[in-house]
């Protein structure tokens, strides 16, 4: 029998070298499905209970293997139900595949039930997007789909109508009208002229304040950052996606910047010379130096990114370590034991002291920055964290300490809700001997990553090593945007829009097979996270968090507080405590001498 389209469809993306696929089925594909089934091919096939989750743990297992990401869908919404994870990709310029079905060809442009002009749809997300018309077209939409996402680390899409797949496959003759594509692609070698080291090396060089930003283009950088960093004598921040790119244990990394990181790092940028930016596009320009403030300069792989945050005096397209270790012969060793670089560590050491006051204040009942806290000093050495948007990211950000060997990482330039626990299933369908926690908001829970636990209990027992943590925040409040209400509009808690249910966590955990672990008392945290690291089979964490500590960024703008202060007196059904206890920590940011 001959080959269906379906069939080569596989047996092409095999050659490619993808092993692992997440989608959800429909009669849209159900042709590619066929031939899935019945091809002995090197395939995992993760079902997952929602096709946007399909595209969140391709994200993920992209980020966390450096492989494309696939996913699949079926024609109509399950195809539009991929958008959010494709997005997701795309943000964090990630390579992806998403694979959709399609109505028979005859119906197409008919109006016909669940036909869609995918190709419109996915066109501002992809840049590879391709509906198969023939037999002969599948072999080069393949090979190009694969080759854009894996060399241009970008959103691919192929779109398969439900007849097309079941065809004879037809290879393309040798006539005019045909292309013949093939399979492969070697990643080239990216850096800068020497001529243009040389100018960015004499920028650096003249600095006397250095500061650092890094992000998740120096995650396999880090020995040519530290080296970097010490011949400058400079301190270095973490955008949030570049959090693994430096272990925190070095008295110079600042933590992460931004609204949801260190006052160091703020610090750092607010009194620098010289910004040097590796792998980043992070988003908030207003905590980089003042522009004029520094000289910059900026290596990124993507020169679309360049000198879009900061005008950077030299902008530099490269791969980061391949850039550095090019750069750091023409760098001048500064004086070790400098004002800038002691200044720095001292503010280092000072903000850790304030974290740990901070996560060990007292809460009613268990201080949300304990949690991540208390977790900080248990990670096992080879763990992956991922993080859900919301207050909780506030904490991973904040408080966990990396080391060397640990993986982490969250949806970063989309923010979405909803992808802490699709990221941690598929860290560990990529690495299933690793441990992997998953830190998420109960709002995110209910959104949609309750249903996902089903997929851990489905595929636990695949996994060697059984360490799956999901800690939830339960607080019973959407807090990141009630704080963000009060904050920066004034207003009080909207309690119609911000009040969510309180829902068990951890007992539909035990209704599907995993472990749960419930904490209402602070003093407990430490021991629960030991038993949970400790269980033999997956673990609920749930922890009944106070929403009234201030996720706080690590400064306030008079207008902030002016708005803060204005909200007060206006019903915020919080009022009380608020005045009381969680002005005194918004104040102390601005007050000279405050202590929080």
């Amino acid at each position: 029998m001959a080959d269906a389209v379906a069939d080569f469809f596989w047996k092409r993306l095999a050659e490619w070298g993808v092993k692992t696929i997440f989608g959800y089925p429909g009669d849209g594909i159900n042709g590619l499905l066929g031939a899935l089934q019945r091809n002995d091919l090197p395939f995992e096939f993760i079902q997952v209970r929602h096709e946007e989750m399909a595209a969140f743990m391709a994200t993920a297992y992209a980020k966390f293997t450096g492989e494309v990401g696939v996913c699949l869908a079926t024609s109509g919404p399950g195809a539009t139900h991929l958008l959010t994870g494709m997005y997701d990709a795309y943000s964090d310029h990630v390579p992806l595949l998403a694979i959709a079905g399609q109505q028979a060809r005859n119906v197409n442009g008919a109006h016909y039930q669940q036909e869609l002009d995918l190709t419109s749809v996915y066109k501002d997300v992809a840049a590879y997007v391709q509906q198969a018309a023939s037999p002969a077209s599948v072999r080069h939409i393949v090979d190009r789909a694969m080759r854009i996402a894996k060399a241009e680390r970008k959103v691919a899409a192929i779109i398969l109508p439900n007849d097309l797949q079941d065809v004879p496959y037809e290879a393309p003759v040798r006539k005019h009208g045909n292309t013949f594509s093939g399979v492969g692609w070697t990643a080239p070698r990216v850096v800068p002229f020497e001529a243009d080291l040389r100018r960015a090396a004499d920028v650096l060089n003249a600095g006397e304040k250095v500061a650092i930003l890094v992000g998740a283009g120096a995650l396999h950088a880090t020995d040519e950052v530290i080296a970097v960093a010490n011949c400058l004598q400079a301190g270095a921040a973490k955008a949030l996606l570049g959090k693994a790119a430096l272990p925190d244990d070095l008295p110079f990394v600042t933590g992460t910047i931004g609204l949801l990181g260190s006052k160091p790092s703020s610090d750092m940028m607010a009194e620098c010379d010289t910004l040097l930016m590796i792998g980043s596009g992070f988003p908030w320009a207003e905590f980089l130096p003042q522009e004029g403030q520094a000289r910059g300069v900026q290596i990124d792989l993507a020169p679309e990114m360049l000198s879009l945050r900061y005008p950077m005096e030299v902008p530099l397209q490269g791969e980061s370590a391949e850039t550095l270790r090019a750069l750091l012969p023409l760098l001048e060793q500064k004086k070790e034991g400098g004002a800038w670089r002691k200044g720095i560590e001292k503010g280092v050491a000072s903000w850790w002291k304030e974290a740990e006051d901070r996560a060990m204040a007292k809460a009613n009942p268990v201080n949300p920055q304990r949690v991540t806290w208390e977790l900080s000093p248990r990670m096992p050495d080879r763990v992956i964290v991922t993080s859900d948007s919301g207050s909780c990211a506030n904490w991973y950000a904040r408080d966990l300490k990396m080391r060397r060997g640990q993986m982490c990482s969250l949806s970063g330039g989309l923010a979405s809700m909803g992808a802490a626990v699709p990221y941690a299933i598929a860290a560990k369908v990529a690495h299933p001997d690793r441990p992997v926690i998953a830190l998420v908001g109960d709002g995110a829970m209910q959104m949609n990553n309750m249903a996902e636990l089903i997929t851990v209990s489905k595929y636990m027992h695949r996994w060697p090593n059984k360490t799956w943590i999901c800690c939830v925040y339960n607080n019973e409040d959407l807090n990141q945007v009630t704080w963000e209400q009060r904050v920066m509009e004034g207003n009080p808690k909207f309690e119609a829009s911000q009040t969510i249910p309180n829902v068990p966590y951890h007992k539909f955990a035990e209704l599907i097979g995993l472990r749960g672990i419930y904490v209402a008392d602070p003093a407990r945290m430490g021991a629960a996270w030991d038993e949970a690291l400790a269980s033999p089979v997956p673990v609920v964490l749930e922890v009944k968090t106070d929403p009234e500590v201030p996720p706080l960024p690590p400064f306030f703008t008079f207008e902030q507080v002016k708005n803060y202060m204005s909200m007060l007196g206006k019903g915020d059904p919080k009022e009380r405590h608020l005045l009381v206890d969680t002005a005194r920590q918004v104040l102390s940011s601005v007050l000279p001498g405050g202590k929080s």
